[in-house]
């Protein structure tokens, strides 16, 4: 019985959007039972796929928080 847990930013991948849509969901949960199915021959009804959103304050990249982080991808470099 495979267990797969999927860790997103709860931030949307288009604008406006404030985290992964329902269908979104969907298609991920689907996609990792059907990769699952096909490369070790994991019986769909067997296959549990959990999706874990992060709040955007609880994680960070580079030794920063990450709105710190992007901030600082976002400036330009002095000369």
């Amino acid at each position: 019985m495979p267990i797969v847990t999927i860790q997103i930013t709860r931030e949307g991948s288009t604008p406006g959007a404030s985290g992964a849509t329902a269908e979104e969901k969907a298609a991920l949960i689907k996609g990792v039972s059907e990769l699952l199915r096909d490369v070790l021959n994991k019986p769909l009804t067997s296959t549990f796929v959990v999706i874990d959103e992060v709040e955007k304050e609880n994680w960070g990249r580079g030794g920063l928080p990450v709105d710190e982080f992007r901030r600082q991808q976002d400036t330009p470099s002095p000369e």
